[in-house]
């Protein structure tokens, strides 16, 4: 961040990127602040209290967090059904779980998310911030494919806009794409009297600052009962699409960030928020896209000033503000949604070099997330399909090979040599690859090709053992490794057949 301000190029470019990004989240923040049943401004000052916060606590710069709609679905039968208080203390509680995972180090689980999933994630994303767009475009998705009436200037606007962010990035970098459209756009409206939707329509911009409440909530169990679904929910999907959000910042940027800081970071944001009246949020994909592709933001700059540049917008020129066209909003969304989607994961290239698995994987993740509109049910489709996948193809790599040896002395024993993984999915089987009534007295089985994972492994070779016996014969398991005979040699015989 210290280049940013002793470079004035680089200050520029956050300085802009900050302004396009508030200019943004303006209707989002009110679009969900509506989809959570609460006032317009509970949004917009959770945008400004997240952006603010996270800009000094979070471990990715320049991703941009706000109020979301995933938090938004979560949150909303908590104000319908019992009032903004609660959903205030859902909130707090809410980011009090964030900060408790964060501290924990459950942020390191992001290791075992397939790649699939993440592009299915990315995909998924792209879609939803498409489809999000349609209702301005007089396509209403909600309970079915149909058509409302908008003036018909709103197409050639949107139209103009998607052509000026396609031409300007080739022409120069100095000035954001996004910020010329939103300001060409406006002035052509005003100057022209043309009766397109703006801004101002999607609800009543407030006119003061936020204060800091302690939510009107009784300190009781009984609270917590009502509370504590929903905040573990909303932790949880917060922090899902937070720490997927950054990822994709690193790999867009080449950079690496502090995951387990930026789960913390978004719990103690919601926590200030929820102090602040603000219905707390996560990571916002699509302001992010802006605000780091669109706008090349680099540092914790752009974050601070989007928060900052939202309030002084709705609050000193909210009239102003007021009248920029959806339409010049809608264009900047849908060339957001065109570069955040994959599209070399779907080029017919890819799809016939790509295992089958890895695209069903993929196709999983983005048919789950659209149809639910929920992040955390569409990326836990996506990861247990792949971890069964997983499990199949490593099952199908253990063999067992058997060979009959004479000793010295003319006895015969059989030898038995393990290869691959050995873990539940691969060892069930295990037991039924032996000829028990065939072998000699004597069996070797030879585990130093193999790799013993888990406890059903240890049970399976006890089953092995036990059948032998019961036919008098002794079986000498050699070749452990160290990490399989630490385990095998503490759960060996100490579990229950069956």
């Amino acid at each position: 961040m210290a280049n940013v301000l002793r470079s004035p190029r680089l200050l520029r470019r956050e300085v802009l990127a900050g302004l396009v990004v508030a200019l943004a989240l303006i209707p989002e923040a009110i679009s969900f602040s509506i989809l959570a049943g609460v006032d317009p401004k509970v949004g917009l000052f959770a945008s400004f209290t997240m952006a603010v916060s996270i800009a000094f606590l979070g471990g990715r710069p320049a991703m941009i967090t706000a109020a979301t709609g995933a938090i938004a679905l979560v949150i909303a039968p908590v104000a319908r059904d019992h009032g903004l208080d609660y959903l205030l203390a859902t909130v707090i509680l809410g980011g009090i779980l964030q900060v408790i995972f964060g501290l924990a180090g459950t942020a390191q689980l992001m290791r075992l998310l397939p790649r699939s999933v993440m592009v299915g994630f990315v995909n998924a994303l792209a879609i939803l911030i498409f489809l999000a767009q349609l209702p301005q475009l007089g396509l209403e998705t909600h309970g079915g494919l149909h058509i409302v009436g908008v003036p018909w200037m709103v197409f050639p606007l949107v139209a103009l806009g998607l052509l000026l962010l396609w031409a300007l990035p080739k022409l120069t970098t100095a000035v954001p794409a996004p910020l010329v459209v939103i300001v060409v756009l406006t002035a052509l409206v005003m100057l022209g009297g043309l009766s397109v939707p703006e801004v101002r329509g999607e609800g009543e911009l407030p006119r003061s600052l936020p204060s800091l409440l302690i939510p009107d909530v009784p300190l009781t169990f009984e609270t917590l009962k009502i509370i504590a679904p929903y905040a573990f929910a909303m932790a949880m999907v917060g922090l899902l699409e937070s720490l997927m959000t950054a990822k994709l910042v690193d790999d867009i940027t080449d950079t690496h960030s502090n995951k387990s800081r930026e789960s913390w970071g978004q719990g103690a944001a919601n926590v200030i928020t929820g102090f602040f009246g603000g219905m707390g949020g996560c990571a916002m994909v699509g302001q992010t896209m802006i605000n780091v592709k669109a706008s090349g933001a680099r540092s914790r700059v752009s974050t601070f000033l989007a928060g900052v540049f939202l309030l002084v917008l709705i609050v000193g020129f909210g009239d102003l503000v007021g009248q920029i066209p959806m339409a010049a909003l809608v264009a900047v969304m849908i060339m957001v949604a065109i570069g955040t989607f994959d599209w070399h994961s779907v080029a017919p290239s890819t799809l016939k070099r790509m295992p089958r698995s890895e695209t069903m994987v993929m196709l999983t993740t983005v048919v789950f997330v659209v149809a639910t509109h929920n992040l955390a049910i569409g990326v836990s489709a996506g990861v247990i399909l792949g971890f069964m996948l997983f499990a199949r193809r490593v099952y199908h790599l253990v063999g067992v090979d058997r060979e009959l040896i004479e000793n010295a002395d003319g006895s015969v024993y059989a030898r038995y040599t393990v290869t691959g993984e050995l873990f539940f999915a691969s060892s069930n089987d295990l037991v039924y690859l032996f000829h028990y009534a065939d072998d000699p007295e004597r069996v070797v089985i030879d585990l130093s090709k193999s790799h013993v994972w888990d406890a059903s492994t240890v049970a399976a070779l006890d089953g092995i053992v036990q059948k032998y016996a019961r036919k008098d014969k002794t079986v000498e398991i050699v070749g452990l490794n160290e990490a399989s005979s630490h385990i095998h040699e503490r759960l060996t015989g100490q579990l229950p057949s069956h």
